[in-house]
């Protein structure tokens, strides 16, 4: 399941902290093609062309939002497979 951890040491406010995941939760449920509505889950479901493309859509909005350059942060992508995800007393 995506789980997007931003830690920063440009000064943000609440209202703009918000406004920057608003627009990462809409990318992530827009490029891995699943409804924000709820939670966002995509298990097994990472790879090359999706990683590029979020992380494209990170730096868009990082970039935006918080004046801060591509190249000066990193985006770690951990694809988490099914057997390792726990429901309704079985995994995925």
């Amino acid at each position: 399941m995506p789980q997007l951890s931003l830690s920063t040491n440009v000064p943000v406010d609440a209202v703009a902290a918000a406004d920057i995941l608003r627009d990462c939760s809409r990318a992530f449920a827009r490029i891995i093609g699943k409804p924000e509505s709820g939670e966002i889950m995509s298990i097994g479901g990472l790879g090359p062309g999706v990683n590029g493309k979020l992380s494209a859509a990170l730096a868009d909005i990082l970039e935006a939002k918080l004046s801060v350059s591509a190249s000066r942060f990193y985006v770690k992508f951990d694809d988490v497979q099914g057997y390792n995800v726990g429901f309704n007393g079985t995994t995925f």
